[in-house]
């Protein structure tokens, strides 16, 4: 027994010893992920952030960041984070994060002030008073993201949050710059934080934020959010990774000397200036390639690259020569995105070789401007520049990085399904998986994912060219369309007007969410007729069956309401996502349900109005009451109003409908919500007609829909036939997607049907048009 006791006594001691171990070598990992040690001052980080800014800002003033570090000081006084320091600590490390990203003052400031909004009496109003409606903005985007709640459980609500990021970071790119740099420091100090707090974090970042910073090209905030993830999300294998890393650690450091030494020699003997340098790859990327190809430490050899930086791109190439003739390449190994960027616009030559001793490793060659934006991505453009008279310029605009943005941003528009949009989205955000590069028959270079067919390339090219396509030929051969494309392939589609459009079974073969989201686009717009009339029929009986009243919840305040939520122009788009099954009915009735109790705490009858006057409005003479140019049959002296869902005009069929408290509402007996009322509810119809006089008496509000091929001089043409018509525009939105079409949505006032008939027929003749619509609210 003594013994045994004794046995597990040295047990104890030998795994505290263990213990011991591996709290150094984590403090070491902490080191390499350069995370920033605990300052006890926040004066002392604030004279860091300062530094940091002067390294490279043009300008010595600094009175902007120390005006807003005082007041964020002020406002977040006694508070405290779950680490015991004082709040005012988060913000100055975001600062310095965003600072280290060389950004300009206007993100620092919002980096110092993103939490004062949130979580202190400080309003947006105020900040825009200080710093300006620029900063004020930024503030105000973050803060709206600050309520990102990630679980798996909540995906409607992950999706609807996501969308709202995806907006704010539209409006101002720089709202999500200051989140990256929110999220990273919140991970440096996630040790504070619950278990499963962690751990929620870890999934949130990894599945998100990370791979936004990717898409950013901003690889140096990239790499600290995967390795910090990886150490929450599975700990046993990352501390297991730093043990085994840490073991070779001076072996592998020789090595690298050794590279490093040898290739400086023979830079300088071919006569190019270049900087180089080793450099570990972080832990993520390791464990990633340990797992996907199902290696062991001992069997990854690339566990480091050398990186060589020259000035020009022709130094790159003349570098890659000299390297290929010190060590022998390994064969599809090399990689040029220097002549074929990455999606991220990340240029460089990576080339993998046989090193001393037979190991490979890997060198990366790139000029210094791609350093630049390789590590700081599209933060490389935020820079300030100053003019010739001292004034700063606005910062440059990378619009190559910001097409993704715009594509998910139209996905928005599309779909209503949160589940496809998530899933969908992940996709499109995951860029761990190899890309292919092809090329169209005039030379254009496509990007496609890995496993790419010549149906991912059609829709890269323009969705109408997916939706015709009938064959393809690669390389000048014929070929089946679901044949998958490598590097270099030279693709052409072959599209016929006679097609019937995409098949359901290429959602199972494509590979790229491009082409996954139009041609499930397609079937939506192909069907809606359909669709709208399912869904309708699914509302009604989901309502039926849950002895829910249709009329009590379609007031047109709710179906707004519900259109909004969900992203929707229009109550048919609504009923066509029921239809085809990207909404379903239960979420959408429970929605008006929800606003029909919430309203009804707050109305009032029409009974409640008529005991409080004391009079009757209702007549059983059946005389006709008649104002403002429509007569109302079976009623005397109740006022009535115009539909906005329908806006009847002269010439349209009307009905009238006896609403709770506010008289009579005039209806096209085509309007959606009429033609939806149940058996109990259509008793509360009544007939109505247009007086004779009004048709000419006064206008009327109408709104259409014009869909047009967009081009130069389209709404010029299209305004220049109401100037001829003598109408006055109310207002006019324009949208574009991605494949030239423009929708052109124009709200005026007219006097009958006959003149709306004539303008419609007007503009379908107009050059480009495709088609023009009755608008329903």
């Amino acid at each position: 027994m003594d013994k045994k006791l004794k046995n597990e006594q040295m047990d104890r001691t030998v795994q505290q010893l263990k213990d011991e171990k591996l709290k150094k070598e984590i403090a070491d990992v902490d080191a390499t992920l350069k995370v920033m040690k605990d300052f006890s001052s926040p004066d002392e980080l604030y004279r860091t952030l300062i530094s940091s800014v002067r390294k490279y800002h043009p300008s010595d003033d600094i009175s902007m960041i120390e005006k807003a570090y005082k007041i964020a000081s002020d406002a977040h006084q006694g508070q405290k984070r779950k680490s015991g320091e004082d709040y005012i600590i988060h913000p100055l490390c975001v600062g310095i994060i965003l600072a280290d990203l060389e950004l300009d003052k206007e993100t620092i400031v919002s980096g110092l002030l993103h939490d004062v909004v949130e979580d202190t009496i400080m309003t947006k109003e105020e900040i825009a008073g200080q710093f300006g409606n620029e900063v004020a903005e930024i503030v105000d985007g973050v803060t709206k993201l600050g309520q990102l709640n990630y679980s798996k459980d909540k995906v409607e609500e992950q999706a609807e949050n996501l969308r709202k990021m995806f907006l704010a970071m539209a409006k101002d790119i720089r709202v999500i710059m200051v989140k990256l740099a929110d999220r990273l420091h919140n991970m440096r100090t996630l040790k504070y934080m619950r278990p499963e707090k962690q751990l929620e974090k870890a999934r949130e970042t990894i599945d998100i934020y990370s791979p936004i910073a990717q898409r950013l090209g901003i690889t140096k905030v990239k790499n600290e959010l995967d390795d910090l993830s990886l150490k929450y999300l599975e700990p046993a294998a990352y501390y297991d990774l730093v043990r085994q890393i840490n073991g070779k650690k001076s072996e592998r450091t020789a090595f690298v000397a050794q590279i490093v030494d040898d290739v400086k020699k023979k830079i300088d003997d071919a006569g190019l200036e270049a900087q180089i340098s080793g450099r570990a790859k972080h832990f993520f990327s390791i464990y990633k390639k340990m797992v996907n190809q199902n290696k062991t430490l001992d069997q990854i050899y690339d566990l480091f690259a050398v990186r060589i930086i020259v000035e020009t791109v022709r130094d790159c190439y003349a570098a890659l020569g000299v390297i290929h003739e010190m060590y022998t390449p390994i064969p599809g190994r090399f990689k040029d995105y220097i002549a074929m960027p990455k999606p991220n616009m990340y240029q460089s030559l990576h080339t993998t070789l046989i090193g001393p001793q037979g190991k490979p490793f890997e060198i990366q060659i790139r000029t210094f401007d791609m350093h630049r934006v390789a590590e700081y991505g599209i933060a490389a453009h935020w820079k300030y520049k100053e003019a010739s008279d001292g004034k700063k310029t606005g910062p440059e605009q990378e619009e190559e990085k910001l097409n993704w943005l715009r594509q998910i941003l139209e996905w928005q528009q599309d779909m209503s399904d949160n589940r496809e949009f998530m899933s969908l989205l992940k996709s499109d955000l995951n860029l761990f998986n190899e890309n292919v590069y092809v090329f169209s028959p005039a030379g254009d270079v496509k990007t496609l994912p890995a496993g790419s067919c010549t149906i991912d390339f059609a829709y890269a090219v323009h969705s109408a060219v997916g939706n015709r396509m009938v064959g393809a030929r690669v390389n000048g051969k014929l070929v089946p369309i679901e044949t998958e494309l490598h590097n270099g392939d030279r693709v052409e589609v072959v599209t016929s007007q006679n097609s019937h459009g995409p098949s359901r079974d290429w959602l199972k073969v494509v590979k790229s969410t491009m082409a996954k989201n139009r041609i499930n686009r397609w079937f939506r717009m192909e069907k809606k007729e359909d669709n709208i009339q399912k869904g309708r029929e699914l509302l009604y009986s989901y309502a039926k069956s849950h002895s829910i009243n249709p009329a009590d919840v379609s007031k047109q305040a709710y179906l707004e309401k519900v259109m909004h939520k969900y992203g929707f122009n229009d109550w048919e788009s609504v009923l066509a996502a029921i239809g085809h099954g990207g909404l379903k009915e239960g979420q959408v009735l429970n929605k008006l349900t929800e606003c029909y109790e919430i309203d009804k705490k707050h109305r009032i009858t029409d009974a409640d109005v008529l005991r409080t006057n004391g009079s009757e409005h209702y007549t059983e003479t059946g005389e006709e009451g008649h104002t403002g140019g429509v007569i109302v049959r079976g009623m005397h002296d109740l006022d009535f109003r115009f539909s906005r869902c329908c806006n009847p005009i002269p010439g349209d069929e009307i009905v009238g409908f006896v609403t709770r408290g506010r008289g009579i509402t005039i209806h096209r007996t085509d309007c959606i919500n009429v033609m939806n009322l149940p058996e109990h509810e259509r008793e509360r119809l009544i007939e109505a007609d247009w007086a004779p006089e009004a048709v000419t008496s006064e206008d009327y509000p109408v709104g259409i829909r014009v869909f047009a091929d967009n081009r130069v001089g389209l709404l010029v043409d299209i305004s220049k036939m109401f100037t001829e018509k003598k109408i006055n525009l109310t207002t006019l939105n324009v949208r574009t997607n991605k494949q030239g079409t423009a929708t052109i949505e124009m709200n005026f006032r007219i006097g009958n049907k006959n003149e709306l008939r004539d303008i419609t027929e007007k503009l379908r003749q107009v050059r480009s048009v495709i088609d023009v619509e009755r608008a329903m609210s």
